[in-house]
């Protein structure tokens, strides 16, 4: 590719005097100095004209550097410079033995006894005697010696190891050894050692040969030199400093007659002569010249050429034409021609003075080496004289050599040549009458050199691409040697290239830079890899190694630069700076141009690497200082690039379309569209994660280019092929599998994933949740469907047991809690998880979507959680309503049979004979309470799945998002739901329809077309029925409620014992508070309803809080029904009968009732408080004892343990705290029936009990009470019903009940007043703060819920309730957190004001107040008109300044406004049947709600 298509381009060769400087290097400011350096030049050299200074001679060499040099040429001139290192390398030196002619070594005359008298003389002395332990490590140096581990070589000789050995074996000699040991003498060793060595050394000599004798001295000097030794080691001269100076004394006493017994130069024990080393004269054969053969090796030259050329020119090529060439090349330097470097060859005064310093030093040195080699060569002179030694003198500019001096000898080689000690002035040799002083020649073509070619940079530059070529061939030095990198030259081409470095005087820094250029040029013609490029910089730029043998004699020449001012581009001459620049820019287009075409293949599989490219350009071109480009080059190199990369985007775009998506539209699937998609994420992947490290790319980042051009297009094809698809598959009649479009939304949203992360801030181009949504609805639609069916067959495959381990059930441990709920809630909510869950695993990135998505999936839940109570209430109460074998045989009898067991169990149970059976306990199924368990099991997961959901965040996010409309706009659409829930809390004086003067009745409640919504239990002998049983009805609109009450029968039909009705209209109940309703039946008697309206609302929290609430509802039931198989007995035991049985006889268990009165008369600190004084005056002496009242309650408590103790075998703790907390409800109703009758406004016919039975139901309740607390003295623990729940609402009522059941009439209407007022008063209190609160700014918030009063009214049948707090709706039961919540807001509310209603309970069964009774009732219809009239007022003004409070207006208000007329003309009618009922449900409930 052309350069200037690239934006770069190789600059014209520069004509000016001043060489092109990079404007941003180090060297910026070189271009403007030229002026200053030639006002330094005029005064530095008087007048010299600074234009001398020009290119012609740098243009010449930069062409003789480019001239064409054959190998021939260059091997010529390289052979030359090999030979003259032969002939100047050191001389070889071999070893001559010199016969000894000096008279003969006598026989020393001392004796060895003589030697130890000095050892005699102080024999007692310590400081002469061995340490101890001096044996041991004396053995163990004698060993050395024997296994040549000792060191020095005197030891190694073999008759010095045998006389050793020979005295180790007498020292090992038990009786010698122990003598040493103790004496520790001296002379006593050597002595046995003298005597050992002198038998050794003697043997097979003659007897006139006493050379031995001699011999002897030596090794008995090398045991005492071994002895001196050991002790040194050892540390033992400091103890013995005396001996180990006497030990000295007598090795030099017995070697006075010898040399050192190390020197290799003695042999023949002193009497063979000496050793001495001569020169080996020269062969002048190449194989003793390892440069020659190198220069063969590398111009692939046979040696025996070589060996020719050097015979044929052994007469020139001499150390005399070497040193006559250093002196012609000094004569032209100082003459400052051609022929060499001169001072317009550099750019700066300072580089040039500095380099022909240091040729001047390095010219003396090669010249005093060449002298060593030849020391003849000195003795000639113009005078005839030797060379002249003398001191340098420093000169002016023409002088020879002002640095020259140098001290030679500390540099000389080790191993011989000559040193000179003195510096050495060379000015006077004269070698040639023709010397360039006197000629001078000006041209280096005419300087006639011997060893220095006419182009010395030109040939050194065809030998260095000679060299490197014949390097690179070398596979071994390619490889590297022991895991080194590869090099460029061998060590013997450097040692070759120093040579001609030196000889040809090319300085260093061109001899680097022609270098670079060469492989530079090779790496163009693409004859190396880019890898040896880079190879090459770091080269040059590293140290380079010393040459192996110092030609300066072992000094480095004074003219080598250091590393850190080699690239100093300032000190080199203008040709290698104008050449180093040249090639850095052609280096840089060429890089480019490769880079350029390799990037085209960023995007295939396996791209070519651009890392080499990449780290050659940022680590050597562009921080090179001398390297420059323009901005404008960068950026139309960028540009250019990055266009190039765009369009082989759109062709790898395009080649993935064409194929993973067919032509035939026809053909198209989801599964294209999810193929082309995975083939774009994974391109985009692989491609990202390849350029991770470095995303850029000289200013082009290929990932975010080819997110740019394909993502795009693929969002538009992906939308368009997705549309298509499912319009041919409507048109087809099909539908696309969900699985197809959830993993096609999984793609997309990668591949969205992919966009984001590449082009912050840029949309994608296709909504995907909006493209997708339906595949969602689809699936949450498929899963509402299939939801029941599910559950069915979950439950069908249900065997209700307990899911403990076969192991641990052999073993006979009982269950753990995990172990106690069967598998069907495990299967329902797997079902419930895997459906959410595949909704959450799509990370579905619309949060109001998503919202929706979870909130029809909770509906699916809600109804799946209503099934499966459904099931297991059904099949619950079908086990618990079996009959017993003795109701299966009295259902075969006859009707007389029948009529004869009913007055047998009727006379049984009314105190006869038989009233001191023991009641068996009901024998429940274990699958039956395994279902309670299952209920529990289910309402924890629903709960941890709410917390999974996070149901809150919905519904705020669809609140804040797209919240729901009005309650009057959704009104007006007509299509809303409205749940109701309607509790049947109890009913009084109902008709008697049995025989006996009681019923068994229970409640069937209807629509107006006699369907059948609900039915409650059946409450047995009771004309004052509590049942608690509450129903949900769904409705659209107004419905029309019948309630039939029923007495049940077990002979023949049931009886009606009345009917009333309820009308449920959504207008009236709008404020969605609840109501209580006092129907009269149409025959006799009442029923007391609550009434509560929520709207049907699509709503998460709305669906999971009717959810908890079916399972709490479906939880309560079970448990009541558990308990009805217990309440007969609560109700026959804690009866009015029961308290006769204990005072109507005379006698009672042995106490006659005058004692049993006299008892409870004189009872003191009872627990359940006292009767009041007048009563217990008139109260006859004697009574009943604790034992006889704790009798009569024991068989129910034993019937309760009994009870109990099957059911601990199943239940779980939770659940049995559940069903001991609704008998514990159940006996406070039946004690509280016992007291009172219900709340109304008439008159009742039950009398009170006297204070003698209201002290025995006091002691039941405290027995009751610890019953079921069942606190254990022993481990001070409660295993039963917690203080917080024993200790409910209706417990405290009977507490205060005992304060006032024995007070006067006049009393108790006193008392009623007061807390009336005390009521009334609090109500003005809390009228007044809400007035001052709507007298606020119009700013200020306001709300339904602060406008509702705390306190309460008595219920009527005007649809007064005594709550106003919305406890049991559904959004109150969403979780169990909430509902835990509005229980503890329950028993606050209930224990916070003094309520007067048991006051009125015991006012009914007194007749003189049968007027105040209905004066009450008439003053709080009166006050809760008052208050739904003034409440209309705030409606109105509230509504004016626009806070929506919307209190039941309906659509366009007419609604709301007919429904608060009602309540007020309900307050003003009173009570009258249905029509009350129907009027009442206009009512508010917050008005109903206010006490006096």
């Amino acid at each position: 590719m052309p350069l200037d298509l690239l934006g770069y381009h190789t600059p014209p060769p520069t004509t000016t005097t001043t060489p092109i400087i990079t404007p941003s290097s180090s060297h910026a400011a070189m271009s403007t100095r030229p002026s200053h350096l030639d006002t330094i030049r005029h005064s530095s050299y008087g007048g010299r004209d600074t234009m001398r200074r020009n290119y012609s001679s740098t243009s010449r060499r930069r062409a003789a550097t480019t001239l064409p040099i054959s190998n021939d040429e260059a091997y010529t001139y390289c052979l030359r410079a090999a030979y003259l290192n032969y002939l100047l390398q050191p001389r070889l030196k071999r070893t001559q033995h010199v016969a000894n002619t000096s008279k003969k070594v006598s026989t020393p005359s001392t004796s060895i006894n003589a030697l130890m008298d000095d050892f005699k003389l102080i024999r007692d002395s310590k400081s002469t005697r061995f340490p101890h332990g001096f044996m041991a490590e004396l053995d163990k140096r004698i060993t050395n010696v024997l296994i040549v581990k000792e060191k020095g070589a005197e030891y190694n000789d073999a008759m010095v190891k045998r006389t050793f050995a020979t005295f180790l074996n007498e020292l090992k000699q038990p009786q010698y050894r122990k003598q040493m040991e103790k004496d520790r003498r001296v002379e006593d060793l050597l002595l046995i050692f003298y005597s050992r060595a002198t038998g050794e050394l003697q043997k097979g000599k003659a007897p006139e040969d006493d050379t031995w004798k001699l011999m002897v001295d030596r090794h008995v000097a090398l045991f005492v030199r071994l002895i001196s030794s050991t002790l040194h080691n050892n540390d033992w001269t400091r103890e013995r400093p005396e001996l180990s100076s006497r030990l000295k004394t007598l090795e030099t006493k017995l070697l006075q007659h010898d040399q050192d017994l190390t020197a290799s130069t003695q042999t023949s024990a002193g009497t063979g002569g000496q050793s001495i080393e001569v020169e080996v004269p020269r062969s002048y054969e190449v194989r003793d010249m390892p440069l020659v053969i190198r220069v063969c090796s590398v111009f692939a030259k046979p040696t025996a050429q070589a060996q020719d050329d050097i015979n044929a020119h052994r007469t020139a090529w001499t150390e005399q034409a070497a040193l006559k060439d250093l002196k012609d090349y000094q004569s032209h330097m100082m003459l400052n021609n051609h022929v060499t470097l001169n001072e317009s060859d550099f750019h700066l005064d300072e580089a040039f003075e500095a380099w022909r310093r240091g040729e001047f030093a390095d010219l003396g040195q090669m010249m005093l080496e060449i002298v060593k080699s030849d020391p003849g060569l000195a003795k000639t002179s113009t005078s005839g004289g030797a060379l002249a030694l003398k001191a340098p003198t420093q000169t002016s500019d023409g002088a020879l050599y002002g640095d020259i001096s140098r001290q030679m000898s500390a540099g000389a080689e080790a191993d011989g040549g000559y040193a000179l000690d003195q510096p050495v002035d060379m000015s006077q040799l004269n070698l040639d009458p023709g010397s360039p002083r006197d000629s001078a020649m000006g041209e280096q073509e005419s300087a006639g050199f011997t060893f220095i070619p006419p182009h010395a940079r030109a040939y050194y530059r065809q030998v260095v691409k000679v060299a490197f070529t014949h390097d690179l061939a070398d596979e071994e030095l390619a490889a590297g040697a022991d895991g080194e990198p590869a090099k460029l030259l061998s060590r013997q081409s450097m040692d070759l290239l120093n040579e001609i470095t030196l000889r040809w005087r090319i300085p260093h820094f061109t001899r680097l830079v022609l270098f670079l250029d060469v492989v530079r040029e090779m790496y163009q013609h693409q004859e190396v890899p880019l890898e040896t490029l880079d190879a090459a910089f770091v080269w040059i730029k590293e140290p380079q190694p010393e040459p192996a043998k110092k030609s300066l004699g072992g000094a480095r020449p004074s003219s080598q630069p250091t590393q850190q001012t080699l690239f100093d581009s300032s000190r080199w001459t203008v040709s290698d700076y104008a050449l180093y620049q040249n090639l850095i820019s052609t280096l840089h287009d060429a890089l480019l141009r490769e880079l350029f075409e390799l990037f085209q293949h960023c995007y295939d599989a396996k791209p070519p690497s651009i890392g080499v490219i990449m780290y050659v350009l940022e680590t050597h071109i562009y921080t090179d200082p001398l390297f420059s480009r323009s901005a404008a080059d960068a950026t139309a190199f960028t540009d250019m690039m990055a266009d190039a990369l765009r369009q082989k985007a759109r062709d790898k775009y395009h080649e993935l379309l064409s194929k993973n998506i067919s032509d035939n539209a026809a053909e198209w699937e989801f599964f294209n569209v999810i193929q082309l998609g995975q083939a774009v994420t994974g391109l985009c992947e692989k491609v990202k994660k390849r350029y991770r490290k470095n995303p850029e790319v000289m200013g082009v980042n290929p990932f975010v280019i080819l997110v740019e051009e394909i993502l795009p297009s693929f969002a538009a094809d992906a939308k368009e092929l997705v549309s298509r698809v499912m319009e041919v598959a409507k048109e087809k009649g099909e539908e696309v599998p969900i699985p197809d479009g959830f993993e096609l939304y999984r793609e997309l949203v990668e591949m969205r994933r992919t966009h984001a992360q590449a082009l912050p801030g840029r949309e994608f181009g296709v909504h995907i949740e909006g493209l997708l949504q339906d595949f969602v609805w689809r699936f949450i639609g498929t899963t509402d469907a299939k939801i029941i069916e599910w559950i069915e067959g979950a439950v069908a495959h249900d065997d209700f047991q307990l899911r403990q381990d076969a192991k641990d059930k052999e073993a006979g441990l009982p269950p753990t809690e995990e172990e106690r709920h069967s598998q069907s809630p495990v299967d329902v909510y797997r079902i419930f998880n895997q459906s959410i869950d595949q909704i959450v695993k799509l990370e579905w990135d619309d949060d109001l979507q998503y919202a929706k998505f979870m909130t029809a999936v909770s509906k699916s839940i809600g109804k799946g959680v209503a099934r499966y109570c459904e099931l297991l209430e059904t099949k619950f109460a079908k086990e618990m309503d079996r009959q017993t074998p003795e109701q299966e045989s009295r259902s075969q009898q006859t009707q007389q049979q029948k009529w004869v067991t009913a007055a047998r169990d009727a006379w049984m149970t009314s105190g006869g004979k038989g009233s001191g059976v023991k009641i068996e306990p009901f024998q429940f199924w274990p699958e039956s309470l395994v279902k309670i368990n299952d209920v529990e099991f289910a309402t924890l997961q629903l709960d941890k799945l709410e917390q999974e959901i996070n149901v809150d965040a919905c519904a705020e996010v669809i609140n804040r998002l797209d919240p729901p409309p009005a309650v009057n706009v959704r009104a007006r659409g007509g299509g809303s739901k409205f749940m109701f829930t309607i509790k049947i809390i109890e009913a009084e004086d109902l008709k008697a329809g049995d025989a006996n003067g009681s019923s068994d009745p229970y409640v069937v409640l209807g629509d107006e077309y006699q369907k059948r919504l609900a039915k409650t239990r059946t409450v047995y002998q009771s004309l004052n029925p509590r049942w608690d049983e509450t129903v949900d009805i769904l409705t659209t609109g107004p419905l029309n409620v019948i309630a039939t009450v029923w007495d049940w029968d077990m002979l023949g039909d049931h009886d009606c014992l009345g009917r009333t009705s309820l009308k449920l209209d959504p207008s009236h109940f709008n404020d969605y508070l609840p109501r209580e309703y006092w129907l009269d039946l149409d025959t006799q008697g009442r029923v007391l309803v609550r009434v509560s309206m929520e709207g049907e609302r699509d709503d998460i929290q709305f669906y999971f809080g009717k959810a908890f609430r079916t399972l709490k509802r479906t939880e309560r039931d079970m448990a009541r029904k558990v308990t009805d198989k217990l309440s007969s007995s609560i109700q026959q035991c804690l009866s009015r009968r029961t308290l006769r049985a204990l005072l109507s006889q005379g006698t009672l268990g042995g106490v006659s009732i005058n004692q049993a009165k006299g008892y409870f008369s004189k009872l003191a600190g009872r627990p359940m408080g006292t009767a009041s004084s007048a009563t217990s005056a008139t109260t006859p002496s004697g009574g009943l004892t604790p034992q006889d009242v704790s009798n009569a309650l024991k068989p129910l408590l034993n019937y309760f343990d009994d009870n109990f103790a099957i059911m601990k075998q199943t239940l779980t703790d939770t659940a049995m705290i559940t069903v001991m907390t609704r008998l514990w409800k159940e006996a406070l109703v039946t004690l509280e029936t016992l007291l009172v009758p219900p709340l109304s406004d008439k008159p009742s016919a039950q009398k009170p009990l006297g204070q003698q039975e209201v002290d025995i139901v006091y002691r039941w309740l405290q027995m009751l009470f610890d019953f079921f607390h069942a606190y254990d003295d022993d481990d001070k623990l409660a295993h039963g019903i917690p203080l917080d729940v024993l200790k409910s609402p209706k417990y405290h009522d009977l507490q205060n009940l005992n304060f006032f059941y024995a007070e006067s009439t006049d009393n108790l209407i006193r008392t009623s007043d007061g807390i009336a007022q005390a009521t009334a008063r609090r109500q003005h209190d809390t009228a007044a703060k809400l007035h001052n609160r709507l007298s606020a700014p119009a700013t200020t918030t306001g709300g339904l819920r602060p406008l509702m009063p705390a306190q309460q009214l008595p219920s009527s049948s005007t649809g007064l309730n005594p709550s106003a707090r919305r406890t049991k709706s559904i959004m109150m039961s969403r979780n169990l957190g909430t509902m835990r919540q509005a229980k503890q807001a329950k028993r606050a509310e209930a224990q916070a004001d003094p309520n007067d209603d048991m006051i009125l309970r015991i006012l009914r069964m007194r007749p003189e107040a049968e007027k105040y009774l209905k004066d009450r009732s008439r003053q709080k219809e009166r006050l809760a008109a008052a208050a739904a009239a003034e409440a209309i007022v705030r409606q109105s003004l509230m509504a004016s300044r626009g806070l929506g409070l919307g209190l039941g207006l309906g659509a366009g208000g007419a609604g709301g406004s007919g429904g608060l007329v009602g309540a007020v003309a309900a307050g003003q009618r009173g009570r009258s049947g249905t029509a009350g009922a129907g009027a009442g449900g206009g009512l508010s409930r917050r008005w109903d709600t206010i006490r006096e």
